[in-house]
């Protein structure tokens, strides 16, 4: 086994990747600033029940529309980024497992069966008869080259920080890899759904080709990647043999970055779908479509500046910040309900959800109290200027003030907030910013070493390195992450969560929910996910 500090510092440099390209907090941003009000119903006929969909379609079409923009990089899964192309290659894509945009479980995808790594060994058999949508057959060539890509450190691929387990992947014959692990993990076959099977001889023939229009394993294949069209076009792949296939012949989404044009194309039904809801239509929305928001783990969250000689490295004073909080305020007020205030590191709808030791709810005279015994009594707080985020912050600033805090309180642009503080102990006292690493996956480990194992965020942000607290939390993270018995991983994550409500390094306020807006006469089994983006795997349409 891998001791805990030696894999601490293994994740802390891969973790480091993840400030560097800041795709969490990205993600977060593409998100709506508005959202429709918790338990909108969908449209009901005159005896209350909600309309049925049609037969779908075999040879029909999906027509919707997506907020998010193509972004910087193309379609490529080793380095895309971008919530778009990310959503798209959900419908074009396989890992040797993928998770479900919807139920979030984890799925044998181009893997024959789901594989489990209690040892350091571990032989994965591909999908009977695979074959990519140009007809090529996978290969475990084709495997090996998709993981060694992701993993050398000359291609600087983001994916590399969730893999740190994997030592090599080996063919052992045509159709089965082998994996050497540095320990056996129970978040194995979770974590193989980042790393994206690609043709080899494609990709080495034409890696710019190829990232603009990528071939892959999914059950779509991309005619259009919207680049000049601001349309991306999918159609049916024919070849798919797994268990998500396409029920329509064609698929459409159009890139609608405007909040009202994009809500315009639903209400005159020329997309059967957006995501993105704002406040502002929910009312025109409801008339005539289904609008429902999931819960998911998307958070907004405090980080203190934990060093020695900050007033916030003092616990009381971090503890009393929480405690001073309205946060049925801010989620009812800034958020018209759609957020769920934290009672832990995740939000209670997750598998692996347990309250944890210390809930911070409005207690103005703690507050007061702890803010007493400490004697502070004015600091400075640094916002991202999301929109959503600044209909909550000032709310937060209120809440201080009721207490007796003068808040010297600032917004300004995600990069300029972590460009202001990144290595700079004297310049922030406390920091509100969002982040959703759960597009990247959706166990607990994964969700907390984004923040709390990386030494860009541990040390050059939140100061917290070298605590007590800190050299706890490596060591219980390492821990559940080289348990492969259930109840051992999940003690040790409990153990963080409670860690991590006692000490409130970085913590979330609360968890946001994420609204979409559809026809629920024309998509049949169509559901909303709780990420960014839309999936119509397994949808099909009347149209």
């Amino acid at each position: 086994m891998v001791s805990p500090l030696n894999e601490s510092r293994s994740r802390r440099e891969f973790f480091g990747l993840s400030a560097k390209f800041g795709v969490a907090a990205g993600l977060a941003a593409t998100l709506a600033a508005c959202a429709p009000k918790s338990g909108d119903a969908p449209k009901t006929d005159s005896k209350g029940a909600a309309p049925a969909a049609g037969s779908a379609n075999k040879d029909g079409k999906i027509s919707a529309a997506i907020s998010y923009e193509l972004g910087t990089n193309g379609y490529d899964p080793m380095t895309t980024t971008s919530a778009l192309t990310i959503a798209a290659n959900w419908h074009t894509m396989e890992g040797l497992t993928e998770i479900d945009p919807v139920s979030r479980e984890t799925y044998a995808a181009l893997a024959k069966e789901l594989p489990k790594a209690d040892s350091t060994s571990v032989d994965v058999a591909l999908r009977d008869d695979a074959k990519f949508s140009d007809g090529t057959p996978v290969t475990a060539d084709d495997v090996v080259f998709s993981f060694e890509r992701v993993m050398n450190p000359e291609n600087k691929s983001l994916y590399v920080a969730f893999i740190p387990f994997i030592e090599k992947v080996a063919k052992k014959d045509d159709k089965t890899v082998t994996f050497t692990l540095k320990y056996p993990t129970g978040v194995f076959a979770d974590r193989l759904a980042v790393v994206k099977v690609v043709p080899k001889a494609l990709v080495e023939k034409d890696a710019k080709a190829f990232d603009a229009n990528p071939v892959g394993t999914g059950p779509f294949k991309m005619s259009d990647n919207g680049a000049s069209s601001k349309k991306v076009v999918f159609e049916r792949n024919d070849l798919y043999n797994g268990s998500k296939p396409a029920l329509v012949k064609s698929m459409e989404w159009q890139i609608i970055p405007d909040a009202s044009t994009r809500t315009n194309a639903m209400q005159s039904n020329t997309v059967q779908a957006i995501d993105s809801v704002p406040y502002l239509s929910i009312d025109q929305l409801k008339a005539t479509s289904t609008v429902e928001s999931v819960q998911g783990f998307g958070l907004l969250f405090a980080m203190f500046n934990n060093s020695k000689d900050n007033p916030f490295g003092d616990v009381r004073n971090r503890q009393a910040f929480m405690y001073a909080i309205d946060m049925d305020k801010v989620i009812n007020t800034g958020l018209l309900g759609q957020a769920e205030a934290a009672t832990s590191f995740l939000q209670t709808s997750h598998p692996d959800y347990k309250k944890a030791s210390t809930v911070y709810s409005l207690d103005a005279e703690k507050a007061k109290k702890l803010f007493a015994e400490t004697g502070l009594k004015k600091f400075r707080m640094l916002c991202t200027d999301h929109d959503w985020v600044k209909k909550c912050t000032p709310i937060i600033q209120e809440s201080l003030k009721a207490v007796g805090m003068e808040v010297e309180f600032e917004q300004k642009k995600s990069s300029d907030v972590y460009n202001t503080i990144d290595g700079k102990p004297e310049a922030y006292d406390v920091v509100i910013a969002p982040g959703d690493p759960s597009v990247f996956g959706n166990d607990p480990d994964l969700l907390m070493s984004w923040w709390y194992a990386g030494d860009t965020w541990t040390d050059s942000r939140m100061h917290w390195k070298g605590t007590e607290s800190y050299t706890e939390a490596q060591k219980l993270l390492a821990e559940g992450l080289q348990a492969t018995d259930k109840a051992k991983q999940k003690e040790s994550w409990d153990k963080m969560f409670n860690l991590l409500s006692d000490n409130i390094p970085l913590y979330p306020l609360f968890h946001r929910k994420t609204p979409t807006a559809w026809d629920s006469k024309t998509l049949v089994d169509f559901k909303p996910i709780s990420l960014t983006g839309l999936s119509f795997l397994s949808v099909g349409s009347t149209k």
